[in-house]
């Protein structure tokens, strides 16, 4: 089975989307899966690209929310391959999402899959599942942590089932995934971050609060 991972993330380096991708490459280790990463931060892409992403059997992209939907970059990349599919006419590609966002519920990700999920449609690909995954401003943080246990426990458990659902080439309801971690915790570790970066900044922190 041939499988494409495709990073929509802006961020070239460090991102989450990166690092769901790269757990998700480790899962389907041994398991008689061709996996290629692609890389989408700008809002062009390739030619030759559009070509090969039409020859796999399975597309998995990975993204952050941003105001509820899809990144910039990311769109106008989907826009140009939905324009490419359907000019080359319905292929049996099945399409897999996992989106992460700040806020600490997954279920914030619900419209972006939706998004997603539409444009798999448009496209005359089919829909196999989307992965909503919340608090993802701390999943680089516990990168250390193995899959599956501490905060990870959800997380390890909605992503092995996609992987099996991906071998299996199977569609199936969308997951949202809340870290296992206190609600409160992971807002005052928010909060700090803030805090953090305004005063690396040289400002104070009262400047959070200024209005223009």
């Amino acid at each position: 089975m041939r499988i494409a991972f495709i990073n929509g993330s802006p961020k070239v380096k460090d991102s989450v989307s990166g690092e769901l991708l790269k757990i998700l490459k480790s899962l389907l280790t041994d398991k008689n899966a061709e996996v290629d990463t692609y890389e989408l931060y700008k809002p062009q892409i390739n030619e030759n690209v559009k070509e090969e992403l039409y020859r796999y059997d399975a597309l998995v992209f990975a993204f952050p929310l941003y105001v509820d939907g899809i990144p910039s970059n990311l769109l106008y990349c989907l826009k140009s391959l939905q324009e490419f599919f359907c000019s080359k006419g319905p292929q049996n590609i099945k399409v897999y999402g996992v989106i992460n966002c700040g806020f600490f519920e997954g279920s914030q990700n619900e419209v972006a899959i939706e998004i997603l999920r539409n444009w798999s449609t448009k496209s005359g690909l089919s829909w196999g599942q989307g992965i909503g995954v919340g608090g993802g401003g701390m999943l680089i943080s516990i990168k250390n942590i193995p899959l599956g246990h501490g905060p990870k426990k959800n997380l390890g458990n909605a992503l092995h089932k996609l992987v099996k659902n991906i071998l299996d080439y199977k569609s199936d309801n969308d997951i949202f995934v809340t870290p296992n971690f206190p609600r409160f915790l992971y807002i005052l570790g928010g909060n700090k971050g803030w805090r953090d970066q305004i005063k690396a900044n040289g400002l104070k922190v009262k400047d959070l609060f200024r209005q223009l």
